[in-house]
Order: structure tokens, then C-alpha cells, then sequence
């Protein structure tokens, strides 16, 4: 098992080291020039230069790139172009924001996802069967931000029962409305992630429910719920974990839409305030710890597929499969 993770480790390292460069090399490849977000309307070729000067775009780009990797390896993510404060705990205060709207909608997602994506291939013969998966069908071509405006008008504006949109002053120190105004972009999320998590739990249930090994468990006198209990469930759950892994790391990623729909300051609208004003150590902050943490929730899917899975538990000591 170490040295499956000493690997996995490495691969990590390395995989966040491109990313690295590839943000980099991008960013400088976007059109617009991030010195105008720091001079007035008509400012001249002298103002502008010394814009520039001032937060070194104006150097090589190989030196802009080892200076932001020495930061990077402080646990520096930059000082912001345009405000003038450190990125980092910017970007740790909108995280207050976007991992809890993360993880409740990834965890109530799954709590619909696997009884509902069980049942559609249970009966997958009966009427309620053939709904449940083409609701869940429907529920994937439903935009996300569509989702969110038809929520905001039924509870928020007619029923009144929650916030349109916002988030407190003073964020967490108000626990009730914090909750309050997380609730209906969670419920958003939840909603089209489910959707697609169905269709995934179900296809994954028939495989098993067409396994010779739990026919096999049915004809030797365990029952229904036995049989799935001991020998289906382990290895249905097993492809459904992979694809947990990519939802909770595009749900991340995804976030700035529903984010921009409700109006919350997480990482996702810091984002889009950085592309706007072309702020460099913003824009690279904020995906550089996005891609950190899809790295680290791909490396955490895969370690418990291996736990999971007695097939893949050889890995783990560099066995053969």
C-alpha cells in the first residue's frame, strides 16, 4: 500500500506540475493586456509601461514563470493585479462559499441517485421502472442555470420561503441564513447531478442483476437482499465510484454558472471577476487550487475503487491483476 500511494503521489506531483505550465503558457496566450484594468481610459504609452513594470509583465516570460513557481512552492498564490491583496486568502474565504454548496449537493445528489438508479433497474419491467429512468434521462438535458432561474421564481419570488440569491455579510457567523441562502443552489446542483448519477447507479444494478455470481448466490438459497448485500454491491459500486469521482470534481469546477445564477461570492465568481479584468494571479489562483483538488479527489476515487475491489486490491503492492 505505500508504495501505491508513494506512486500515486508522484503522479500527482508531476500531473499538477504540467498544469502548471499549461496555465501558465495559456494565460499569456489570451488576448488583452492586464496593465489597462490598472490605468484610466486613454492612458498613454508611459502610464501604461508603467503599469507593466509594476506587476512584472512586463519581464521575460521564463522569469514571470519561475517567480509565480517559487511562490507556488511558499504557498504563495500571488498578490491580485488589480486590488493589490494576496490571492490566497481571497481564494480561501470563497472557498467557505463553494465547498459546502459543493459537498451538500454531491452528497444529496447520491442519496436520490443510488436508491432511485437501484429501483429503475429492479423493475426495470414495471411502468414506475420506465419512468424513473426517463425522468432522469429528461433531468440531463435540463441546463443547470434554466434549473436555477425556475427555482428562484417558484420559492424565492413566489413562495417567498427562500432567498433569491446572496449570501450574509458576515458568512458563516450566520448560520441559519447561510443555510437558507445555500439551499436552493444546492437543491439546483443536486438536482441535474442526480439526473445524470441515475442513469450511471442504474446501468451499473443491471449488470449485476444479469451476474452468474448472483444467480448463482439466488440458487444456493440466499435471498434477494442477501445475495445484492453480500456480492452486488461491492462490485456495482465499484464503476459507479469512478464516475462519482469525475461528478464531484465537474460540480467544482462548474460551479461559477450556478454561482452567477445565485448571486454567491465563492470561488467561481472570483474567477470570472479575474478573467474580466485579465488578473493574472487571480485567474492562476483559482485554477491552480481547482485543479489540485480534482487531482486529489481523482486520487481518492481510485484508492477506494482498490479498497473496494479484491480484483484491484493487488496494486496496491504492485501485484499482477
Amino acid at each position: 500500500m505505500a508504495r501505491y500511494l508513494l506512486r500515486r503521489l508522484a503522479f500527482l506531483l508531476v500531473s499538477l506540475a504540467l498544469a502548471s505550465v499549461v496555465l501558465f503558457v495559456l494565460l499569456r496566450l489570451l488576448p488583452g493586456d492586464p496593465a489597462n484594468a490598472l490605468t484610466s481610459v486613454g492612458a498613454g504609452p508611459e502610464q501604461i509601461a508603467a503599469a507593466r513594470h509594476s506587476i512584472g509583465s512586463d519581464k521575460p516570460l521564463p522569469e514571470q514563470f519561475v517567480h509565480w513557481i517559487g511562490q507556488l512552492a511558499s504557498g504563495d498564490l500571488g498578490t491580485s493585479f488589480v486590488s493589490s491583496l494576496p490571492v490566497a486568502p481571497e481564494v480561501g474565504s470563497r472557498l467557505n462559499v463553494t465547498i459546502p454548496l459543493t459537498l451538500t449537493a454531491f452528497a444529496l445528489a447520491v442519496l436520490i441517485a443510488v436508491p432511485v438508479g437501484f429501483v429503475a433497474a429492479h423493475r426495470r419491467g414495471t411502468w414506475y421502472g420506465a419512468l424513473l429512468s426517463g425522468v432522469s434521462q429528461l433531468g440531463i438535458a435540463v441546463p443547470v442555470f434554466w434549473l436555477g432561474m425556475i427555482l428562484i421564481a417558484v420559492f424565492a419570488l413566489n413562495a417567498g420561503w427562500l432567498p433569491a440569491g446572496g449570501f450574509p455579510p458576515d458568512g458563516w457567523s450566520q448560520p441559519v441564513e447561510a443555510v437558507r441562502s445555500l439551499a436552493l443552489p444546492v437543491i439546483t446542483i443536486a438536482l441535474v447531478m442526480s439526473a445524470s448519477l441515475i442513469r450511471y447507479v442504474r446501468s451499473a444494478t443491471l449488470d449485476v442483476l444479469d451476474s452468474d455470481y448472483l444467480r448463482t448466490a439466488r440458487a444456493l438459497g440466499s435471498s434477494f437482499g442477501r445475495a445484492m448485500w453480500r456480492h452486488g454491491l461491492r462490485n456495482a459500486s465499484v464503476p459507479v465510484i469512478s464516475i462519482l469521482g469525475i461528478e464531484l470534481a465537474s460540480t467544482l469546477l462548474g460551479a461559477v454558472v450556478v454561482e452567477s445564477v445565485y448571486a454567491l461570492p465563492g470561488l467561481g465568481s472570483l474567477l470570472a471577476t479575474g478573467i474580466a479584468q485579465h488578473d493574472y494571479p487571480v485567474i492562476q489562483g483559482v485554477l491552480f487550487v481547482s485543479t489540485l483538488a480534482v487531482l486529489i479527489i481523482g486520487f481518492a476515487a481510485d484508492f477506494v475503487q482498490r479498497i473496494i475491489d479484491p480484483r484491484l486490491r493487488g496494486r496496491l503492492s504492485g501485484g499482477t491483476r
